[in-house]
């Protein structure tokens, strides 16, 4: 009977050259595998790395075609990638995940909808489709937090707001674009699953992390998230069944709000997650290989951790933290050799052209036998590269 393992050295195709396409190459590789990356910049830190880079925009029928051609499975690292290009792909080759999946995700309004019909737990929330749809003041819905549907991540695209007045201001700024408007809770944690799920329905998930953010950009991860084992284990269930009733194939990243004992789907992503980054250092299989093996067709990995994690974001600010003027030919290369001082500390650079605020550069996974102490170190570390300051 013929197989349907895709064996190494194959081409893999994947779509964006980010950090994530980045630690995807590097899992391909080790895996024997060669790596197509389609990403328009130049400078992509997945391309410079890749077997072929081609410099193209997402949607290029051109780029597309060649990939359809040469690659035998490609796969994603965002979620804004056009779902036309996946859709396009797979009347060829193998695509993991889906075009259809990738578009529920990409669309606020399709995600929040998909989940609810889904029978899972959402903050409520309406659908704003022009200013007329904005509640008045007596809704329970304020505050809320206004999201745009497309193309909002990290914080960006979202504004907090008091009331109407507030609220359609806000819809002006995001120039009337579709949003969804949500109910600001009082939370007491923000927890994250990562796992796999194969084409034959087997999942693998990853334990569940505890995040902290700042200024919408996850700052911190622990791992394993300091909350009741109940509470873990039932975000573990409710990914999974996200992921089935979603006939999802791929690494699936799942964020959670918790209020009180009460677990609230925050949103999805059809991707390796930057939650599930501590995978590389602290587990036996990390999240990019598990990529790899989903679109491959080989056997799911063993994602059990071996060490207790702490991981923190490293955005470009740190650069800037001691520059005059925050001036752009003035930045100060962070104190790498003081972080790396703590021999339990594991730091990955992302090969970025150059930093900005904001952006996402790096981060670093302390590992450890103790949490607390690994916490501790991570902290100290966090302070002295200037993260958050």
């Amino acid at each position: 009977m013929k197989s349907n393992v895709i064996t190494a050295p194959a081409m893999l195709g994947m779509l964006g050259g980010g950090q994530l396409g980045r630690f995807f190459v590097i899992a391909a590789h080790e895996l024997g595998y060669q790596v197509t990356v389609l990403d328009p910049d130049k400078n992509s830190p997945a391309g410079k790395i890749a077997d072929v880079h081609i410099c193209a925009d997402f949607d290029s029928a051109v780029a597309l075609k060649k990939m359809a051609e040469t690659c035998a499975a490609v796969t994603t690292e965002f979620e804004n990638v056009p779902a036309k290009s996946l859709e396009m792909l797979a009347l060829t080759t193998t695509v993991r995940p889906s075009a259809s999946c990738v578009a529920i995700a990409q669309h606020r309004v399709l995600e929040k909808n998909f989940i609810k019909d889904a029978g899972l737990p959402v903050a409520p929330f309406a659908v704003i489709n022009s200013a007329k749809d904005l509640p008045n003041d007596s809704s329970i819905l304020y505050p809320a937090i206004l999201k745009v549907a497309r193309f909002g991540y990290d914080g960006k695209g979202q504004a907090r707001v008091k009331n109407q007045a507030e609220a359609t201001r806000a819809f002006a700024e995001f120039n009337n674009e579709t949003c969804v408007l949500e109910k600001m809770l009082a939370l007491d944690l923000e927890v994250s699953v990562v796992l796999a799920r194969d084409a034959q329905g087997n999942i693998a998930s990853f334990p569940t992390a505890e995040n902290s953010h700042l200024n919408g950009i996850l700052d911190i991860s622990i791992v394993p998230a300091r909350c009741g084992e109940v509470l873990k284990a039932n975000a573990q269930e409710l990914a999974k069944k996200l992921a089935e009733k979603l006939d999802y194939v791929g690494v699936l990243g799942v964020e959670f709000f918790v209020v009180g004992k009460q677990l609230l789907v925050n949103e999805v992503a059809p991707r390796p997650h930057n939650s599930g980054h501590y995978t590389i250092d602290a587990c036996v299989t990390n999240q990019f290989e598990q990529q790899v093996r989903v679109m491959t067709g080989l056997p799911l990995g063993d994602t059990s951790l071996h060490s207790n994690a702490v991981m923190v974001n490293i955005l470009g600010d740190s650069w800037f933290a001691e520059a005059k003027n925050n001036a752009q030919d003035n930045i100060v290369e962070p104190a790498w050799i003081l972080a790396l001082r703590h021999a339990n500390l594991k730091l990955h650079l992302y090969g970025k052209h150059e930093p900005r605020k904001a952006r996402k550069m790096g981060h670093f996974t302390v590992i450890g036998k103790n949490k607390q102490a690994a916490l501790n170190a991570a902290l100290i570390a966090r302070s002295v590269l200037n993260i958050g300051a």
